[in-house]
Formats: C-alpha cells, structure tokens, sequence
C-alpha cells in the first residue's frame, strides 16, 4: 500500500480547493500556508460529501457512502484528504462535531427535498455550511462560533438564491414552502412574484451577512482578510444576481477573474 506524505496530502486537497471553489480559493491565497491548508483540508472534506450527495448514486449507496466519510473522520486513513484533514484538526484543535454535521447536511439532502418555514432552512444551513463555519474559526485562531455561524448560513443562503434552477432540476426546493405561498409563487420560474420573493430572501441573506461579518472583529489581520475577501465575493455575487432580475434561470451567475480581483485588492485597502 502507498503512502501519502502530509505534506503530499495537503498539495492535493490545496488543488481541490483552487479547481472546485473559486471564491474560498480566493481567500484563502492571502492566509499564512498552514491556516491555507488546514482550511483547504476542510473544503475538501466538505467537498467529498457534497459529491456524494449531489451524485447519481441510488439512495442507499448514497448513505452508505456518506457514513464511510462519518467512519473516515475517526479513522488512520491513507486517503489524502483524511491525512490532510487529521493533521489539521490536530494542529489547530478542529472539533469532529461540525465535520459530522456536514454529513447530517448530506444525508439530509437524501432525504429531504422541500422546507417547509425559514426555521427548517436554517436548520438544513447550519449543517452544511454553519458547520464549515464553525470548523474554520478555530483556524483563523477566534472562539467567536456565533457569527461565525451566522456567516457560513449568510452564504448558504446566497448559493440557494443562485441555485434555485440548479437544484430544481435535482428536485430539491430549499426557498421555504410558507414564503413562495406567501408571495403566491406557484412555480420557480421568472415572474414579478418570483422577484418579489427572491428580494425577500436576498435582503435575509443580507442581514446574515452583516452579522456574520462581526467575525472580524474577533481576527488577526490575515485571517480578517481572507473572510472579508470571500464574503466580499458572495455579497457581490448577490448585488450582480439581484441587478438581472433576480433572473436565476438558466446561466449560472459567476464573477469573471478580474472581477475578483478587485474584491481582493478592495480587501487588502480595509
């Protein structure tokens, strides 16, 4: 059997992260190399589950899958995104209890495919990606897991807007069911209703968003500017998907390079 070298293991789940989530990979390119890592080793992970989750495997395998991941975290894995992600928990004191949560978020989404009030949505958020929040707080070296929380919802909230046609098509409705009752939305599709509802849903998002920037307050400089650097490009993925019409239907909404470099080179002037 081969062997994965720390050091080996990391390169890899820093290549996930650059290749699968553009605007994490943004923030974190300004951390010092271990906190890049350790928070590159949590993306993958977090990675690894929604694959599943989101894949074409039948249900059951899908769980079966999702549990191995569970068994995984506990586990002298030789797959490089477990040696990465041990060695980061250990170095930084990571808790198992938000990765666990990550997989309840994903067997969630097997078994779960509308929501019925916001109450339930949040929920759903505070596992797949308050998770994520709460595991990288440790990193950046703050015990501030509140607005921490509040952020990782704050962008969930804002994939699901982008999202909406995305997952229709895998049969998952995350806008709450009592809200498109609301504001009489009887099918997602562009509609003046639709964009009412989708102002609702982006201004919640935006609350989120203020509150979970609190963070910062509790951060060393770097760590500060890697938060504000990709909060900086999901609120401005916001602004451009509220600026169409909230017309969420068809291309996915992205921010070109150049776009994303002047949000960093904003964060890096404060």
């Amino acid at each position: 059997m081969s062997t994965v070298s720390v050091d080996e293991a990391y390169a890899a789940v820093e290549r996930i992260t650059r290749h699968e989530a553009k605007n994490f990979a943004y923030g974190i390119m300004v951390l010092p190399r271990a906190k890049r890592q350790a928070i590159a080793a949590i993306y993958a992970f977090a990675r690894r589950v929604d694959d599943v989750a989101d894949g074409k495997l039948p249900a059951e395998e899908k769980r079966t899958a999702l549990e191995e991941l569970r068994a995984g975290l506990d586990e002298d894995s030789t797959d490089p995104v477990f040696i990465a992600l041990r060695d980061a928990r250990e170095r930084f004191g990571i808790p198992r209890e938000p990765l666990g949560a990550l997989v309840d978020g994903g067997l969630q989404d097997i078994d779960q495919t509308t929501y019925t009030d916001f109450d339930d949505l949040r929920g759903y958020c505070e596992k797949v990606a308050g998770a994520v929040g709460l595991a990288c707080v440790r990193v950046y070296g703050s015990d501030d897991t509140e607005h921490a929380m509040a952020l990782g919802i704050a962008l969930q909230l804002i994939n699901i807007i982008r999202d909406v046609d995305e997952d229709q098509r895998l049969g998952r409705v995350y806008l709450p069911q009592d809200e498109l009752a609301a504001f009489g939305v009887e099918e997602l599709a562009p509609s003046p209703a639709f964009r009412e509802l989708m102002a609702f849903e982006a201004e919640r998002a935006r609350t989120y968003l203020a509150e979970g920037l609190r963070l910062l307050e509790s951060l060393d400089r770097r760590s500060a500017l890697c938060v504000r650097t990709f909060a900086g490009l999901y609120r401005e993925t916001l602004d451009r998907i509220e600026a169409g019409g909230f017309d969420v239907f068809g291309k996915k909404t992205r921010l070109s390079t150049p776009r994303k470099l002047a949000v960093v080179a904003r964060g890096l002037l404060g």
